[in-house]
């Protein structure tokens, strides 16, 4: 058929919005058109796609070649519509089958050798696809275990678009195999696993610990309050007295995440991509310490074009530590001597 869709997933934010792609191939010149508000990043997906078919020994359509990604109101960023335009051009072409695709959805970038490469923010996506009603996703391989957190979604891990097409076609892939996580993973258990394997004792996972430092037991004493009632905290003397030093320890006497909050900052760390390796569930309290010499837009997030959570996001159910920042953020009563703030 000339017409086929697909769905991909389009991040505002952490916001996650289900994006119909469809594709039309007609007569007339040969082109490829993206229609529906891409971005630099997403224009440059038409090399991509066209090689990355041509090198997984599929034909491609040698005819006039609409894409058009709806809402068209919605802009759309990144390269993780790659795999779902592919899809689609093949499905149109009559080169796989369209009768699965309409409750898929698929997140991932293309190399020009038909590989699939993750993308950032895999996990407020797969939660979006969720709650709009899609019942499969397909990520790359990479991707997968953090895709596998939202619960009723099946997840294809997909290490290429040869595996995505012979999937799709029913039959063995010629290159890696498709790995399918099944829905119906127990996330508390999940998260009892990470949260046992975090803390295989007293020891943070950074491998600092608040017995670390020896003497201050005042401001020990203030360290564990704040922890306790979630307090602000500010730390005032001379150099070299252990305020670094404690206000780095305060994440390790900090109870786990609960579910719930362990999924909100592992979504922020998953869209600012800075989710750790081969760890898809932050159950830990987080630590941040932006550079004093950091601007504003670091500290609160913020970007040209697409929106990067800041320090103070990155934080979220943590701590945030501010070490001897820009003068509008000083107590007027230190100037004279260094200071940390811990919120």
């Amino acid at each position: 058929m000339p017409l086929a869709r697909t769905h991909s997933i389009a991040l505002v934010g952490v916001q996650g919005h289900l994006v119909e792609v469809e594709a039309d191939i007609e007569n007339g010149m040969v082109a490829l058109l993206l229609v529906g508000l891409p971005d630099t990043a997403l224009r440059e997906a038409r090399d991509r796609i066209r090689s990355a078919i041509v090198n997984s020994q599929e034909t491609w359509p040698s005819r006039r070649i609409t894409v058009g990604l709806s809402p068209a109101s919605l802009p759309k960023r990144g390269s993780g519509f790659d795999l779902a335009i592919a899809i689609a051009i093949l499905a149109a072409a009559g080169a796989v089958p369209s009768a699965d695709l309409p409750g898929m959805a698929m997140i991932g970038e293309l190399g020009l050798d038909g590989r699939v490469h993750p993308v950032p923010g895999v996990l407020p996506a797969a939660a979006a696809a969720a709650a709009a009603g899609v019942s499969v996703l397909a990520v790359a391989a990479d991707n997968a275990a953090e895709a596998a957190l939202v619960p009723d979604l099946r997840v294809l891990a997909t290490p290429s678009l040869s595996a995505m097409t012979a999937w799709l076609r029913g039959a063995d892939s010629p290159g890696p195999a498709m790995t399918v996580l099944e829905p119906g993973r127990d996330l508390e258990s999940l998260f009892a696993v990470t949260t046992t394997r975090a803390r295989p004792g007293s020891r943070h996972q950074s491998g600092r610990d608040l017995a670390d430092l020896v003497g201050q037991p005042v401001a020990r004493k203030a360290a564990e309050i704040c922890a306790a009632g979630g307090h602000h905290l500010m730390l005032l003397g001379p150099p070299g007295v252990g305020k670094t030093m404690l206000a780095e320890r305060i994440p390790t006497v900090l109870p786990p995440l609960e579910p719930a909050a362990a999924l909100e900052v592992s979504a922020i760390h998953s869209v600012a991509g800075t989710l750790p390796p081969g760890c898809p569930l932050i159950a830990e309290a987080p630590f941040c310490a932006p550079h004093h010499t950091a601007t504003r837009a670091a500290i609160v997030g913020g970007g040209s074009g697409v929106v990067r959570p800041g320090a103070a996001s990155l934080a979220h159910h943590g701590c945030l530590f501010l070490d001897d920042t820009s003068d509008e953020c000083k107590h007027p009563r230190a100037t004279s001597a260094p200071w940390r703030r811990l919120t």
